[in-house]
């Protein structure tokens, strides 16, 4: 680990600004395998005295190469080498569940519980569910993962009406749902970019304020009675959104 902080090897004048040299040095590594997924980094005093940098310079290297998710830093253990994810392409024209997503890429779809009980709703819930006075709310908070990878972190909402034993879902809501002839069939989704706070970060396994895919969905039945709000982050760094885009229609397209 000593020589790959070795100065001699990679500050060079003309070379770019010092931090810039160090966070490449390290990239190298990491695509050399020098570096592999889960080896930890020296303190950064470490770091500091090995290369003759101030930790000022080591400081702006590592959270570089943390915002762009080649390390992660886990708070008391240390800096260490991210694991690699796969890029997954969801397609935004279907409704489906993550269970469903998996199953078609042939994976497992897996849940760590946080939360799967009744509760009195927020008021982000009853404006989203049309709920009344009196009305109680399912909640169904989970990291989602397959290959024991954490991707996702989603949280529904759904009126005890429809789901009145949180517990019934041990796997898929959707399937759930659909046993009790509630599955919805239409969506409203919309999508934005977060950086995650500390609290997320954990849950799936990265830095705090790496970026994220927040996605908000109300879905329906086909009465257009809503069915669930649910609130989902995922890690920006292991899904595409998808969505196929056609040519309006003669009469419906602008001449200008």
């Amino acid at each position: 680990m000593s020589s790959l902080f070795s100065p001699e090897d990679f500050v060079k004048a003309g070379s770019g600004p010092l931090y810039i040299q160090l966070h490449r040095r390290i990239v190298d590594a990491i695509a050399s395998a020098r570096l592999t997924p889960g080896d930890s980094l020296p303190p950064e005093r470490d770091v500091a005295m090995m290369t003759g940098l101030s930790r000022v310079t080591v400081r702006k290297a590592i959270q570089s190469l943390v915002t762009s998710g080649e390390l992660v830093q886990k708070r008391g253990s240390g800096t260490f080498v991210a694991q690699r994810v796969v890029r997954l392409e969801q397609a935004l024209s279907q409704l489906t569940s993550f269970t469903d997503d998996m199953a078609r890429r042939g994976k497992q779809a897996e849940s760590i519980w946080i939360c799967r009980a009744l509760f009195l709703p927020a008021p982000e819930e009853v404006m989203a569910l049309g709920l009344g006075s009196g009305d109680r709310v399912a909640r169904l908070e989970r990291v989602r993962s397959t290959d024991g990878q954490p991707l996702a972190i989603e949280r529904a909402a759904l009126s005890s009406v429809m789901l009145p034993d949180p517990e019934a879902v041990t796997t898929s809501l959707y399937a759930t749902l659909e046993q009790r002839g509630l599955r919805p069939v239409r969506a409203v989704q919309r999508i934005s970019a977060a950086n995650l706070g500390r609290q997320d970060a954990e849950l799936l396994g990265v830095s705090p304020g790496t970026a994220s895919l927040k996605i908000e969905r109300i879905s329906y039945l086909a009465t257009g009675r809503v069915v669930e709000f649910t609130r989902s982050i995922y890690r920006g760094d292991a899904y595409d959104f998808a969505v196929e885009l056609k040519l309006a229609p003669d009469g419906e397209r602008n001449s200008d």
